[in-house]
């Protein structure tokens, strides 16, 4: 076991504050990576306040993590010593399921092991990115491409691939046109997915403020929601919404701008159920589907996808110490996309 400084929910809804954490020695397949970098996703506040329930405390949040290699186990191949690699939202699954043969470890049959706030094989608590150091198995761990700053790298480990899956599940191609609801972490990077893969980009906001910084992200059009002739005049529009929206909003109302055949993605998690009518799918034939993130290998396609293509998130970067103010700036929307933590504080 190895001490490792890390910053932690104490309690549910308590401050975050610092924490002397153990991280295992390596097993055979293990790597041992230097955190350098840590993003901040909106999940990390719901899980630190226990607003899903079944909190493990003292928590160490944390799933958009990147860093350098310091350590292999005996029989680990993957990756050398000094390599730039990242760890995402799991750290293990069942390996035997279906979905875990296919590639789709995020769908386990038994449930996958997240990076934080799960319980490992042994039934150790797992903790996650907040830290200086961390240990994972290299099946779990992706590789970094040349070309991608750590920093800017770090989000795509979630906002990045929970973006990037379902449009590639679903085909999104070029010349297709494609609404993306909600201008944050998760919808700034399906803007910049959607223009790479040469679809017409329209950004959807209840906020004309973020006119500006939509086109300015290569969006091609801007609409704001709170104007009800939006609605009237977009109807039919789109062959697929990208919603990532986790705030109660009307399905139907977005439903109703898809053409035919249209799918809208559902990617934010509202806290209280959004009634669906019928005839808002049945009367074009439009889809209503979910996704989350991605399993390993298109997770690390996505990486390679970035890196070809120049993608990184947009980021503020913070101290350990600013964890607390930056949550309260997440719940107002005050940041441009998003927070990540720059882990040599925690070692000052």
């Amino acid at each position: 076991m190895s001490t490792t400084a890390a910053y932690a929910a104490h309690a549910a809804k308590a401050p975050l504050a610092p924490l002397t954490i153990q991280r295992r020695d390596p097993r055979a397949h293990d790597v041992v990576i230097d955190i350098a970098y840590c993003g901040v996703c909106h999940s990390d506040i719901h899980q630190a306040r226990d607003e899903w329930g079944g909190g493990i405390f003292p928590m160490v949040p944390g799933h958009e993590i990147v860093g350098h290699v310091i350590a292999l186990g005996s029989a680990a191949t993957k990756f050398k010593i000094g390599d730039a690699v990242g760890v995402g939202c799991f750290v293990d699954s069942c390996r035997q399921c279906a979905q875990c043969h296919a590639g789709e470890e995020q769908y386990c049959d038994t449930g996958m092991t997240a990076t934080y706030n799960a319980r490992d094989a042994d039934g150790a608590p797992t903790y996650g990115g907040y830290s200086t150091r961390i240990v994972v198995d290299e099946n779990y761990v992706l590789s970094i491409p040349a070309g991608i700053a750590l920093d800017r790298a770090a989000p795509l480990l979630c906002a990045g691939i929970t973006t990037y899956s379902p449009m590639r599940h679903y085909g999104v191609k070029a010349g297709d046109c494609v609404a993306v609801v909600g201008l944050g972490g998760l919808g700034h990077m399906a803007v910049k997915f959607g223009v790479a893969l040469g679809a017409k980009v329209t950004v959807l906001s209840t906020s004309e403020s973020k006119r500006g910084d939509a086109l300015a992200l290569g969006a091609h059009a801007f609409a704001a929601t709170g104007d009800a002739q939006t609605f009237k005049r977009l109807a039919g529009s789109f062959d697929f919404i990208i919603d990532s929206v986790s705030a109660p909003h009307d399905y139907n109302a977005y439903l109703s701008l898809l053409k035919v055949d249209g799918c809208m993605i559902l990617l934010g998690v509202p806290e209280t159920p959004s009634p669906v009518a019928a005839g808002a799918l049945i009367m074009r034939r439009r889809k209503l589907v979910g996704s989350l993130i991605g399993g390993i290998a298109q997770t690390q396609d996505m990486l390679d996808f970035c890196a070809e293509h120049a993608i990184a998130a947009d980021i503020e970067v913070i101290r350990m110490d600013q964890i607390n103010d930056a949550y309260e700036r997440m719940l107002r929307g005050d940041v441009r996309y998003r927070f990540v933590i720059d882990t040599a504080s925690l070692r000052a």
